[in-house]
């Protein structure tokens, strides 16, 4: 069946209240991307789309915890324990994630070969939805009162932010990830009323009921507030650098006036000498002449060089200490040079892309100024989780950090490519598609940067991407990864 065809019948299902299901014994991540397709139709016909991401991870939460709980079945027949005896249940689950983990393909196919199954069943009746996860095990009644303790826990907490900044045990993975789906229903005005568990028929249920009806997203919550004030009170660039921004864009302008207004400034002077004489432009001597210089980089590298000096100037001024975020634009601005230089072949976007590097991550500073543990905590989440942290960003702040970024650069007037680099480093797929090729080379190249640093895993860089750079297999593009690495590697040594 093609894809429109089965968005057809997704539809009917929807108009018509037939429920739809969907059964997987291993759940892989194919399925959890198709499922999340058919969610988002079933909102957008039935005109909710904005709730979408709060039951996204709604749903992926239901549908790993069941996935979760065939595993453990799994794995306490391999090991000839009762999961049903407290003392033996207490000695598995001390080694049960860290076995299951090194040793996940084979859990996968004993729990197939067991027929351990997961149902996700989507249905509509009248105004209201329903989500169902059902998986063919009894829920024990340990893992019971932990479920009913952790939605217990999640009537202390107002916020998500408040959730991820209280200190939570890491033993608690799984249930804070209970904690945070509670709060995500009251992000849209439901409580855990709508959340329920049974038992039928050896099947354990577990189902979330959204009554349009009461469905109310939340505008603005307190983080919110803090950032839209931060950003509002961010200063323009200083005076130098918007006179140099209106020589460039004047056409009577002679290049020794833009180099003499240049000259004033040695910050601005160390940092174009350096761009000049980089790997970058690969010349064969020293450059040590502004004039020279500005006319190797041109007019636009030079203003590109100026949102970067401006930036960094005003940034570091207010955030002092942001140097491991600026070590990682500097290497994502370097791959993503070279990704476009190696697979794009446009010349015009090269200053876009690497400019775009440096500055894709702006956003972060803001979020990590006014919550410093915040953004480690959701990383760290979404990393045991196997999500996207943007995700949880936008839903516990009101923005993800990259929507901040392209906030403050809309402030300080950046251009549009630029804008769009920023704002869309980790949702590519939704930039304006004239400027895909920036974008795209921006977005990978922080993607390969996030895999080394061991913050992703390949399954969860965007199959478009990947397709539009040729890219099939992660073998391949771990020889990319290898080769960029030593590249930048040998050019500091260099430098």
């Amino acid at each position: 069946m093609s894809p429109a065809a089965k968005a057809e019948q997704i539809k009917r299902a929807v108009h018509n209240s037939i429920p739809l299901t969907f059964k997987t014994y291993t759940l892989p991540h194919e399925t959890e991307e198709y499922l999340d397709e058919v969610l988002g139709i079933f909102l957008t016909e039935m005109g909710y789309e904005n709730i979408k991401d709060q039951l996204s991870y709604c749903l992926r939460e239901l549908a790993v915890n069941a996935k979760k709980a065939n595993t453990k079945r799994a794995y306490f027949l391999e090991k000839s324990l009762d999961l049903h005896d407290p003392k033996e249940y207490s000695q598995g689950m001390k080694t049960f994630k860290e076995e299951t983990l090194e040793n996940i393909k084979f859990y996968l196919q004993k729990q197939k070969d067991l027929g351990l199954y997961i149902k996700i069943i989507f249905m509509t009746q009248g105004k209201t939805f329903t989500m169902a996860v059902k998986n063919n095990v009894m829920i024990t009644k340990t893992e019971q009162i932990r479920i009913f303790d952790r939605i217990a826990r999640s009537r202390a907490f107002s916020s998500m932010e408040e959730a991820f900044t209280t200190v939570l045990d890491t033993s608690e993975g799984a249930g804070l990830g209970i904690v945070i789906l509670i709060l995500m229903l009251k992000k849209i005005g439901l409580d855990e009323d709508s959340f329920s568990i049974e038992i039928n028929e050896g099947e354990t249920a577990v189902s979330l009921s959204v009554p349009f009806s009461k469905v109310q997203v939340e505008k603005l919550d307190m983080l919110t507030g803090q950032i839209i004030k931060e950003i509002e009170a961010l200063p323009q660039f200083p005076d130098n650098i918007i006179f140099l921004q209106r020589l460039i864009a004047d056409p009577d302008s002679e290049i020794s006036d833009i180099a003499r207004q240049i000259s004033t400034d040695p910050a601005l002077t160390a940092d174009l000498l350096k761009l000049v004489n980089s790997a970058q432009f690969m010349l064969p001597k020293k450059v040590d002449n502004i004039v020279e210089a500005v006319k190797l980089v041109g007019m636009k590298g030079v203003r590109n060089l100026l949102f970067t000096h401006g930036t960094q100037k005003i940034l570091t001024q207010k955030y002092r200490e942001m140097r491991t975020l600026w070590q990682h634009s500097y290497r994502a601005a370097f791959y993503a040079y070279n990704l476009a230089k190696s697979f794009r072949r446009k010349k015009e976007i090269l200053d876009d892309v690497y400019v775009g590097g440096i500055l894709h991550d702006l956003g972060q500073i803001i979020m990590a100024s006014l919550h410093p543990e915040l953004l480690d905590r959701i990383k760290r989440f979404c990393g045991e989780k196997d999500i996207p942290s943007n995700m949880l960003e936008n839903l516990s702040a009101g923005y993800n950090h990259a929507e901040i970024g392209g906030l403050i650069a809309e402030k300080w007037n950046f251009p549009e490519p630029l804008v769009e680099a920023i704002r869309h480093h980790h949702q590519p797929t939704e930039c304006n598609p004239k400027f895909t090729d920036i974008v795209f080379s921006v977005y990978l190249a922080n993607a390969i940067c996030d895999l080394e640093r061991e913050m992703i895993s390949f399954d969860q860089i965007s199959r478009m991407v990947l397709d539009d750079f040729g890219i099939e297999t992660e073998e391949q593009l771990m020889r990319i990864q290898e080769r960029l690495e030593n590249a930048f590697l040998n050019r500091r040594a260099n430098f």
